[in-house]
């Protein structure tokens, strides 16, 4: 299994995640990622960085660092510049960059809104989904799509091509089904474990319906981890968060139950698991410790 890590992304200086990425390099994980917002959720007014800039200059400071974005959504890139724009990174990674594709919800439908472009109903989005996935490997293949029901014709061919692949993210059964059909990997966000290990369960077994190898499109795991050494400095941990009014909605343990959730992750076949640090600094380096020990 491979161990990636998220970029704070939302602030008005790149400076930050930058430097998270090279510890992430020095630390040991194989990838960065970073979600595609316009804003944070909720918080039109707040600043949010652009993530394939952000990836592409994480990749050029560490050439050995693989990338992701993880995830943005069907009509709100052209579908061309978004093959462009995830061809480049690949090339730029040697050919380690993933791009997440997910149905979007109602904070998508609010950055829709802001820049004026359609957020059509959720079935003519999970068309979009399927159809986007398909549209998007054709054209790292160096061919054309012929056009669906959702997505037009693009001719290709995308010069210079370039391998990447193509995850879906959710945890709906549409969504999980669509990564089943089409998807290099399905990724489920913030899931406690019982629920992720049922879904990649169904996701296996829907492939399969597909006529597809289940190891052809292998769960992967993320979410927020706030992690402490012992239970008194994870309660310490839960306190400060809270009292900065951050919300504990997340997963919380110490590095022993760390442990534990990496065993119950590796026994689901996931291929990655993808923290993004909460609490101090030091989390980055304390998660990859625990998790490559």
């Amino acid at each position: 299994m491979r161990y990636g890590l998220f970029l704070a992304a939302f602030t008005s200086s790149p400076r930050g995640p930058l430097g998270v990425a090279d510890r992430a390099a020095a630390a040991g994980y194989d990838a960065v990622f970073v979600y595609d917002h316009l804003f944070p959720p909720g918080g039109p007014q707040r600043p949010s960085i652009e993530p394939f800039t952000l990836l592409a200059a994480a990749a050029a400071a560490n050439p050995d660092l693989g990338v992701g974005v993880l995830v943005t959504r069907p009509g709100f890139r052209p579908l061309g510049m978004l093959a462009k724009e995830t061809a480049s990174l690949a090339l730029l990674t040697g050919a380690k960059a993933v791009l997440g594709l997910g149905l979007g919800d109602k904070f998508g439908k609010a950055e829709h809104a802001v820049l004026g472009l359609p957020y059509p109903p959720p079935d003519e989005r999970t068309i979009a989904l399927e159809e986007t996935t398909l549209a998007l490997q054709s054209l790292f293949r160096g061919q054309g799509w012929p056009g669906g029901e959702a997505t037009g014709p693009l001719p290709g061919p995308l010069v210079p091509a370039a391998s990447a692949d193509v995850w879906i993210g959710g945890t709906s059964e549409r969504v999980v089904r669509v990564a089943a059909r089409v998807a290099n990997a399905w990724n489920g966000w913030g899931m406690q474990i019982d629920a992720f290990a049922a879904r990649a369960a169904d996701l296996a077994a829907w492939a399969r319906e597909a006529g597809r190898d289940p190891a052809h499109v292998p769960p992967t795991w993320a979410g927020i981890l706030l992690v402490g050494e012992d239970p008194a400095a994870l309660a310490a941990l839960e306190q400060d968060r809270l009292a900065a009014g951050g919300s504990l909605d997340i997963w919380r343990g110490t590095v022993d139950d760390l442990r534990r959730l990496q065993e119950r992750i590796v026994t689901t076949g996931a291929s990655w698991m993808i923290p993004l640090a909460a609490g101090p600094a030091d989390r980055l380096e304390l998660i990859a410790d625990t998790l490559r020990s």
